[in-house]
């Protein structure tokens, strides 16, 4: 058999040049009552997307809600789809779809948001219909028992699978006794049975204050009055009496240095590894830097890490690592599960790899590849409108100026080898690292305690737990 002709390898197209992008201007009004509004003209996109947000700095979000009602924020959030004051849950549905609208309401840790995506000849009916969803959801009680209910049996589903188990578990490892970002953003066993319609109706009615919102309209908004039209639906919307709800503070990290938990799963082939600290608020100063240094460590395909892991070891499918930047400073995460027999190697080369981006530069090849990586996908990011109110909702939420997505790809391309290493000295900290394990302790913790790298504590569902050192 004769050799392949490997010659079309020399004539392989290699990447084009990064196209030209800005992105799109924002157009800001206010209304008497204290709304905000922002406008944003994406020529040619007829389906235009609408978000009204309560942001965190006003009290919206998880953060903000009291810990013995932890899950209130979500569950109220997915009861206001389920009826209003004019219209049962079924009329709900029927009315958007004559519109050919969707509407939905979600809530995060930092805010809370009713959504829209509707034809723009439909704009004003259909701002009208989200409008009595925000401000007139009738929370039945039936329904709110059944997302009560679906929340219990989601948590109790959740102990049972190695990857949601290990990311119950390890926010409970990184950050302090009393921090919100501990707790699952939808809550607890101990918390959701006392998040009754009660709760729902008190902390919607305190969350829904005009002066708290903003409205976000994307789309093709060509000879509308976007001002108008919000006015319209939005402008008879006036604060609550009361207290304004008082926004949540930042979650203190843990105190101490490394800590290691082995969830013990007898049987299990594989083993659900989380090793970080908390990390940085979206605000921080040295975003760009961060986001091409996790680019390098374990944000790609060909990062370090899945190089390693992967391509190199064949420890595992895959292995990314995150910093999840809310209001405040949410986790630094490496994410991966492993064989069994392999556990203690593949946390021992994580550990290496997070030292190794500490201790030198970066090469010039991985930094290019990483800058251009980011720099090329920026404008996929905003292909819908949705994406785009999706967007500007995040610098609403984190109270980030407007020209900060326009700023992006020049801040990106402009990342020095000297910014990742200050970066990686100052946000990566492997010696103060949690490394939370669900797997088959038998097979493994013995060779984890002599690999030195820390106290070990092994936690079993029968008995409870058990503490080993």
């Amino acid at each position: 058999m004769s050799a392949p002709d490997l010659s079309v390898l020399d004539t392989r197209p290699g990447a084009a040049q990064p196209r030209p992008y800005d992105f799109p201007e924002l157009v800001r009004a206010s209304l008497p009552n204290g709304l905000s509004v922002i406008a944003c003209h994406l020529p040619g996109r007829p389906l235009l997307a609408a978000q009204l947000v309560i942001r965190g700095d006003a009290g919206g979000g998880a953060t903000g809600e009291p810990a013995d009602l932890a899950g209130v924020t979500v569950l109220t959030a997915r009861a206001m789809t389920e009826g209003t004051a004019r219209r049962t849950a079924v009329d709900l549905i029927e009315a958007s779809e004559r519109l050919g609208a969707e509407i939905g309401a979600d809530a995060g840790w930092d805010s809370l948001a009713v959504s829209m995506e509707v034809p723009r000849s439909r704009l004003l009916p259909a701002l009208g219909l989200m409008a009595e969803v925000a401000l007139e959801p009738s929370f039945p009680g039936d329904e709110v028992e059944r997302l009560r209910d679906e929340r219990l049996n989601d948590l109790m589903q959740a102990k049972a699978d190695p990857r949601r188990r290990v990311e119950r578990v390890y926010p409970e490892t990184i950050f302090g006794s009393t921090a919100p970002y501990r707790r699952p953003i939808a809550g607890t066993e101990l918390t959701v049975p006392s998040v009754d319609r009660d709760a729902i109706v008190g902390r919607h009615a305190a969350l829904m204050r005009p002066d708290a919102a903003t409205l976000v309209i994307a789309g093709d908004l060509d000879g509308i009055d976007v001002t108008g039209e919000a006015t319209a639906a939005f402008g008879g919307w006036s604060a609550p009496a009361g207290v304004a709800p008082v926004a949540g503070g930042p979650s203190p990290a843990r105190e101490g240095g490394r800590r290691i938990v082995v969830v013990d799963r007898p049987g299990s082939p594989q083993t659900e590894l989380r090793v970080g600290h908390v990390g940085v608020a979206r605000s921080t100063a040295d975003f760009h830097a961060i986001s091409v240094l996790n680019a390098i460590v374990g944000g790609l395909f060909n990062s370090r890490l899945n190089n390693l892991l992967r391509e190199a070891r064949g420890y595992t499918y895959g292995i990314n690592s995150s910093f999840d930047m809310r209001r405040h400073a949410g986790p630094f995460t490496v994410r991966c599960a492993v064989q069994t027999e392999v556990t203690v190697p593949a946390i021992t080369d994580i550990l290496g790899e997070l030292v190794r981006i500490r201790d030198g530069a970066v090469d010039a090849a991985e930094l290019t590849t990483a800058r251009d990586y980011l720099v090329g996908v920026f404008p996929l990011r905003f292909e819908a409108a949705a994406q785009v109110a999706g967007a500007i909702t995040g610098l609403v939420v984190n109270g980030l100026p407007d020209d900060e997505l326009d700023r992006y790809r020049p801040a990106i391309a402009a990342v020095t080898p000297e910014q990742i290493f200050a970066a990686a000295q100052t946000h990566i900290r492997p010696d103060g690292a949690s490394i939370v394990m669900v797997g088959d302790a038998s097979r493994f913790v013995d060779a984890l305690r002599d690999a030195g790298l820390g106290d070990v504590e092994v936690v079993r569902d029968e008995p409870a737990s058990e503490d080993a050192g």
